[in-house]
């Protein structure tokens, strides 16, 4: 495999310069008993091109952001932590990739994933492979199935729908008087999940509106002109969209030169993951935006979500998304899984003891509490609220600021999704 389709991140040693992000560096710390002294490595899968780029370098960013701290307070059981990264592209070359990490670099653990079409072909190689496999952002649905509903190596992602359906349980709290919808999403498993849900939340609910228009462009499509005349000639009272990375900013640009907004009202069920590029130039006050799992600018954020937005901030010169929150989750947890097999038997774990230690295992993320159910998919909370001017960036932000658990957004294990809302008691 070519050089330039990894990288490594090099771990801290006691003459090693200042690491990136300005934490100084230390002297390794010594391995306890039963513990190997070599580098623990770590396989990550991330996307840094094209469309979705934005939100796969910021998983990215926040994992090397975990490393450092990480290794400078002495790696995980007194190993430093190495990173070694691939790309993630069409579902065929990740797969490629990922059996690489695995058996040419050795790696104990791959973390990583976003697009549903890749990971539904990751899971089922994971358990091929018998080596954990945690997922940033990418679940193994088809649709609203879930294709493998009990995994041993494979950890998800929480269930493609739950950014719909926190939309559609707040829509009508938002929205009175909607009539008809129309609806833009990407022509993907998700984006078609996203649309199905919605309307079947906003159904049960006892909302009566009217589809008039369905659009699926597909990912990486950047001219939405025609999209836009279509959705203005069926006069929708509002438009939903689960666009999720920079076709997001370039809909609302496009949508902003014709004053799409200025006759209905919009429902961005994702468009947080690119949140500072939805300048006020262009992005109205008054749309439901949702930000997935982490609102960088939460005021009831923890001291870590504060440390790391401003030394974000400082490096970069952006916000930190959502993306920043799954991919330190996941880490993390890893992290804590071994230290938990560890206590039990002083040595360090196998990878099957990892995967038992992380079944119901709770860790502390940028967000706060994570956790991961025993069927291997992420618990956490979901922020959405209305985009509003008045701040002090020049991008929009949200108020009111609507938290919503997956202990109440998202079907319990073993359910089938419509059926699961289907019995909601309203």
């Amino acid at each position: 495999m070519a050089a330039s389709r990894r990288e490594f991140l090099k771990t801290a040693g006691a003459a090693a310069a200042v690491g990136a992000l300005g934490f100084p560096a230390v002297a390794r710390a010594q391995a306890r008993p039963g513990v190997p002294s070599d580098p623990v490595k770590i396989g990550i899968i991330a996307i840094r091109a094209g469309i979705a780029a934005p939100v796969g370098t910021a998983g990215l960013r926040g994992t090397e952001w975990w490393t450092e701290r990480v290794n400078k307070s002495g790696g995980i059981l007194g190993r430093q932590v190495q990173l070694v990264v691939e790309e993630e592209s069409t579902p065929k070359d990740t797969v490629e990739r990922y059996r690489k990490l695995i058996l040419q670099d050795k790696v104990e653990v791959v973390i990583g994933g976003i697009s549903t079409g890749v990971t539904l072909a990751l899971g089922p190689v994971a358990e091929e492979m018998e080596v954990p496999w945690l997922s940033w952002d990418g679940t193994t649905q088809k649709g609203v199935e879930e294709t493998m509903p009990n995994p041993k190596w494979a950890f998800k992602s929480v269930d493609n729908e739950v950014e719909a359906i926190v939309a559609g349980q707040l829509t009508p709290k938002y929205f009175k008087g909607i009539k008809t919808i129309a609806g833009i999403n990407n022509d993907y498993s998700y984006g078609h999940d996203c649309w199905e849900t919605y309307q079947a939340v906003l159904k049960k609910l006892g909302v009566e509106v009217k589809p008039v228009l369905e659009l699926f462009p597909k990912l990486g499509v950047t001219d939405f002109t025609s999209h836009i005349a279509a959705i203005q000639q069926a006069k929708p009272d509002l438009l939903m969209c689960s666009f999720w990375s920079g076709d997001a900013t370039i809909l609302m640009k496009q949508a902003a030169a014709v004053g799409l907004f200025k006759s209905m009202k919009g429902v961005f069920t994702t468009a947080g993951g690119v949140h500072d590029s939805l300048k006020k130039e262009f992005t109205p006050e008054g749309l439901l935006l949702g930000y997935n799992t982490m609102y960088f600018d939460d005021p009831k954020g923890s001291a870590l979500l504060k440390q790391f937005v401003r030394e974000y901030k400082a490096k970069y010169n952006e916000y930190p998304p959502y993306e920043c929150d799954h991919a330190y989750f996941n880490i993390e947890s890893y992290k804590a899984a071994v230290e938990k097999a560890y206590a039990q038997t002083k040595q360090w774990p196998t990878k099957a003891q990892v995967v038992t230690a992380l079944e119901g295992l709770e860790a502390q993320s940028l967000s706060g509490t994570r956790s991961w159910r025993t069927d291997h998919v992420q618990m956490c909370n979901f922020y959405q609220g209305m985009t509003r001017h008045r701040n002090s960036y020049d991008f929009v932000t949200m108020f009111p600021i609507e938290v919503v658990s997956t202990k109440t957004a998202m079907k319990p294990a073993g359910t089938k999704l419509l059926d699961w809302i289907n019995g909601w008691k309203i």
